[in-house]
């Protein structure tokens, strides 16, 4: 892979970029350029094939200046009634922010909480659902970036379509490298950010939305920056942005777009990170790390680890020992165990993985960490 000598980033965004998506980034276009309005043109229409659906089928896509949390929020303050109720599903961090932000906003809502380490009950879903017909809009985690756990949204999302629910799903850390089928799990609002698995930059998010619902919420902003059918209004009507675009960081997605395309689109994408995740499992194993999610739940996005038994193990002098080797993880967000993770996507591949690996080995004999290899 051509890359330059910058740290690998083994974390769920931003991520390892290649060479032609930094490359892009070098060149400067003014907002209402022709050539940019072009680009953004491109974005979006690709944006759309790559979740299957079309705007002849009813699908739109909006491209949200902010990060991925900038377009979570343009949707749950821009789609749901001032006499809406949304159910929020949660079982992580990121569901417990799209619950704060309703909050914000004063929307009325309910939670489902689950596990940290539990997919969604689905039985528990139908029952909550059928007890509560006031429901309107139910929103849940694909991926749930604080563990890695994939979060069964077809499901969910029959359940929605059977009960007449909008259903909003943060597919943050998995559009691109898993497959959805939004017509067939009954998705109207997808979400997702340009530095995850398009490997794009940071700088901005964007919604796929059937466009029957985006309609309906053409008066129910409660932002002017986040108003996400003004956001859509203003890129239908002359292909510009309400305010200030990140233009580099759309060049390099766009380029990013293409890379996508040339490894086989998502399933090609889908097979190299799931050839990082087994060689990364199998690698920690061997080192005496478990992971924290049971066989069914884990995905191949990013891998929750236990902390080493050993009570000598200090993560933050981990985390820098690996960092000087020029390796980054991440820290854990669980709310009862020490755990840390290690992202499996962006422009990384095998070999990168038994480097870090090879490294990890290294820090633990360097700092005479004890590992208990019969339980990994």
């Amino acid at each position: 892979m051509n890359r330059n000598n910058d740290k690998l980033l083994f974390t769920p965004g931003p991520l390892t970029t290649s060479m032609t998506t930094k490359v892009a980034m070098m060149r400067d276009l003014g907002s209402r350029d022709f050539e940019f309005i072009e680009q953004v043109k491109f974005i979006r229409e690709r944006l759309l094939q790559l979740a299957g659906v079309s705007v002849e089928a009813g699908y739109e896509s909006i491209i949200m200046q902010g990060s991925g949390t900038f377009g979570i929020e343009a949707v749950i303050s821009s789609v749901i009634p001032d006499d809406g109720h949304l159910l929020v599903i949660i079982n992580g961090v990121y569901g417990e922010r799209i619950s704060r932000m309703a909050s914000i906003h004063r929307i009325h809502q309910s939670s489902l909480r689950f596990a940290e380490n539990e997919v969604p009950d689905i039985a528990v879903v139908k029952e909550f659902l059928h007890e509560n017909t006031d429901i309107t809009h139910v929103a849940v985690i694909h991926c749930e970036t604080t563990t890695g756990i994939i979060n069964p949204i077809h499901e969910i999302g029959q359940l929605c379509a059977e009960a007449g629910k909008v259903f909003i799903v943060d597919a943050m850390s998995s559009f691109g490298a898993y497959p959805v089928d939004l017509q067939a799990s009954g998705i109207h609002f997808l979400i997702s950010s340009s530095n995850k698995c398009i490997e794009g930059v940071p700088g901005f998010s964007f919604v796929i939305a059937q466009r029957e619902q985006l309609m309906s919420g053409e008066y129910n902003a409660r932002t002017l920056s986040l108003d996400l059918f003004a956001q859509w209004k203003g890129l239908e009507l002359n292909g510009q942005f309400r305010f200030t675009p990140p233009t580099h960081a759309l060049l390099a997605f766009a380029a990013a777009l293409a890379g996508l395309e040339l490894e086989g689109g998502v399933a090609g994408r889908a097979k190299r990170y799931i050839e990082n995740y087994e060689a990364l499992a199998a690698g920690m194993k061997e080192l005496g790390f478990r992971e924290y999610l049971i066989p069914e739940h884990r995905g191949y996005i990013i891998t929750c680890f236990h902390y080493p038994e050993d009570s000598s193990f200090d993560f933050v002098s981990f985390y820098e020992a690996l960092n000087e080797r020029g390796f980054v993880i991440y820290p854990g967000k669980l709310s009862e165990v020490n755990c840390f993770r290690i992202g499996n996507i962006g422009h990384i591949n095998r070999q990168d993985i038994h480097n870090l690996v090879r490294a990890v080995g290294e820090v633990l004999a360097e700092k005479g960490i004890l590992m208990d290899k019969r339980e990994a």
